[in-house]
């Protein structure tokens, strides 16, 4: 390692680790302590904080079990109740939610369709996403009832009230300076920095005994001084290690190793803008010359899913329902030739015209999978005869405004609430704000439209299926990777698994033996 790393890591632990206690003095206060480290926090992820009405805070609020919404994703991502007990579908437009009895804020204050109301309220009204996503007119509250009516049909409105930002906190409390919030989880914080957060035990957590007596959660952004921390014993679990690294911890009994599939997603997009990706041909021979079987293994160490849709196998409209075009760099040829484009000049490059098919490959390096897909995908294109020259640069916004790319490749989470509509919405209409091809199909707009008026979850589903294999018979989007959650830990952890939703991690069957 860089001895400029290992003076990174020992400076780290002096002022990060020191004042945490080894585990001989745990045991001499007889309290409880849960070490955390993670590069999934930080001001770069806009999650600082545990306030859910601003930016991505609502993230943390949940992930570190301070709040809780109303109802919450199971392992399959399909709803179930948590702060609330049950709901009745009043008409396309009013829902009403009954919330569980003896629920308290780690203020004191009674959870009740009151206190949900000053929530949702306040959230609609400063949050950037919320409102366009819940829609609500009206909200009135009776007792343990909260009754929301939306100005047009949302089907999915308790899956985006499951959405982090729903975490529902006490806003008598308010929002304390240090961004602190009083919630219903089984932590309550007492620390609250740009790099760490602290937090205790809520004795008067509602729902079963709270495994840990403190949590220290912490922003380790260096992959290497991560590693370092965890097998020095320093840390407990660590979230966002390189893949080189997991390899180190996978072989040994001194650790446990959680992983899941999610809903995050490597894929690219296709700029139909440019006349030569308007031809079929081209653009299958493009889908058909990315291997991501070798992506996932090979370079992401097994840490991926090949994908084939937008969503993972454990969804119910995931990868096993739809088909894309398979790996074959000889049909990706014929295909090229089909269409006139042939090696005339012997470069290794197909040519038509006296002009080489060359792509720019635009990406970006706020996801380490991202350059490590760029450099496979300019690799096996090159045997199909296509030039493929790569940018990846954190500007790369720029260059999606000055339409100078051909391929953009991403990573996003296409199914953040457990529904299918948020990935179309937002990638695939006309009016998509991230519809950056400008592609656009006429039957997908009309199922879109479907879609959104659509409440039973198995037609969202079949729709769902219906609209990916649109975009994939288009060969407009090209899926690689579903990316695999894993957390690593001492041994003696329990109750910390990692979940394909990304939403819920501490929580209060934390433990160790």
């Amino acid at each position: 390692m860089p001895k400029i790393r290992l003076i990174c890591f020992l400076i780290l632990s002096m002022f990060i680790f020191s004042g945490c206690g080894s585990d001989s003095e745990t045991a001499d206060s007889g309290e409880k302590v849960f070490r955390y480290g993670t590069t999934a926090y930080g001001v770069e992820m806009g999650n600082t904080g545990l306030n859910p009405h601003s930016d991505y805070s609502g993230w943390s609020a949940v992930r570190y079990g301070v709040g809780e919404t109303l109802f919450k994703f199971n392992d399959k991502m399909e709803l179930e109740p948590w702060l609330a007990a049950g709901y009745e579908q009043l008409d396309d437009y009013t829902v009403k939610i009954t919330l569980k009895d003896g629920i308290k804020f780690s203020s004191g204050r009674a959870l009740d369709g009151q206190a949900v109301k000053q929530c949702l309220e306040h959230l609609i009204a400063v949050h950037d996403r919320a409102p366009g996503d819940l829609k609500i007119q009206e909200i009135t509250a009776d007792g343990q009832t909260v009754t929301i009516k939306s100005a047009e049909k949302v089907p999915a409105l308790l899956n985006y009230l499951s959405d982090p930002y729903g975490a529902i906190i006490d806003m008598d409390y308010g929002i304390t300076d240090e961004r602190n919030v009083a919630g219903t989880g089984p932590f309550i914080a007492t620390k609250i920095s740009d790099t760490e957060i602290e937090l205790k035990k809520n004795p008067n957590y509602w729902n079963g005994n709270v495994g840990m007596d403190k949590v220290i959660v912490t922003e380790i952004i260096d992959g290497d001084t991560l590693t370092m921390a965890m097998q020095s014993g320093e840390l407990d679990a660590v979230q966002g290690l390189p893949y080189a690294s997991l390899k180190l911890f996978r072989d040994s009994d001194r650790y446990r190793i959680s992983t899941t599939d999610t809903s995050r997603c490597f894929f690219a997009q296709l700029n139909l803008e440019n006349p030569i990706l308007q031809d079929y041909n081209v653009r299958r021979a493009i889908a058909m010359s990315i291997d991501k079987k070798s992506f996932t293994d090979n370079l992401l160490h097994g840490n991926g899913s090949a994908a084939v849709g937008a969503f993972p196998s454990n969804f119910a409209f995931g990868n096993e329902s739809v088909t894309a075009p398979e790996f074959n760099l000889q049909e990706a040829k014929n295909l090229l030739a089909k269409s006139g484009w042939n090696d005339t000049d012997g470069d290794g490059y197909v040519d038509k015209n006296g002009q080489k098919l060359t792509i720019r490959w635009l990406t970006y390096p706020g996801r380490q999978e991202l350059p490590l897909l760029a450099e496979a995908a300019q690799a096996t294109l090159k045997q199909a005869g296509i030039e493929v020259i790569v940018n990846n640069t954190a500007n790369q916004q720029d260059f999606l405004d000055r339409g100078e790319w051909d391929i953009f490749a991403s990573a996003f989470v296409t199914a953040p609430t457990g529904d299918p509509e948020y990935f179309f919405t937002t990638h695939c209409l006309k009016n998509s704000a991230k519809n950056r091809g400008h592609y656009y199909n006429e039957e997908l707009e009309q199922l879109a439209q479907q879609l959104h008026a659509e409440f039973d979850p198995h037609k969202r589903a079949e729709l769902a299926v219906k609209m990916q294999q649109i975009i994939l018979d288009d060969c407009a989007f090209i899926f690689a990777s579903h990316l695999k959650m894993s957390f690593v830990m001492k041994s003696n952890v329990t109750g910390f698994a990692a979940h394909p939703s990304d939403y819920y991690e501490i929580t209060a069957a934390l433990n160790y033996n």
